[in-house]
């Protein structure tokens, strides 16, 4: 495929990589709903399936979505794309979790620091430093420690 035809369909580079980053998106979500509707409506159960859908979902894709996501940050345009993303996943994340926690709801930088770790035990996983269970048992206890503590915002 040459650089013309790719710009006709996308306009720009920005185009492009935000559509390939949508498509991310929309697996993973998919792959994450699905799992969900079939899991214990529990802590356990949910963390479960947030984890091992978020890291899956990653080295599914490979090295190359470590690059989009990098590149997605280079452009004005293209943050606003990932942060929405961010949010409703963010959003999605203390809707499960909120009953479970002693204040019936989830500190904003709690969510991020979940955030974090995903995207930081993902992005090992597929580098090879840790394993698949090693980075999904991680970021489940990850959660749990998020969903115990007191502290809301």
């Amino acid at each position: 495929m040459t650089k013309p035809v790719v710009y006709d369909h996308f306009g720009t580079r920005a185009g492009l990589l935000a559509e390939l980053y949508r498509a991310f998106d929309a697996r993973q979500t998919a792959l994450m709903d699905a799992a969900l509707a079939g899991s214990p409506a529990t802590l356990a159960g949910r963390a479960q399936v947030i984890a091992a859908t978020y890291i899956d979902c990653v080295l599914s894709q490979g090295r190359e979505i470590p690059g989009i996501v990098a590149a997605l940050e280079g452009s004005p345009e293209l943050e606003r794309i990932k942060s929405e993303y961010r949010a409703v996943f963010l959003e999605k994340c203390r809707r499960l979790f909120a009953p479970f926690t002693p204040a019936d709801d989830i500190a904003l930088s709690a969510l991020w620091s979940m955030l974090g770790a995903a995207q930081s035990l993902s992005y090992a996983t597929v580098a090879g430093a840790v394993t698949r269970e090693e980075a999904v048992a991680e970021l489940v206890r990850a959660i749990h420690a998020m969903a115990e503590s007191r502290t809301v915002l």
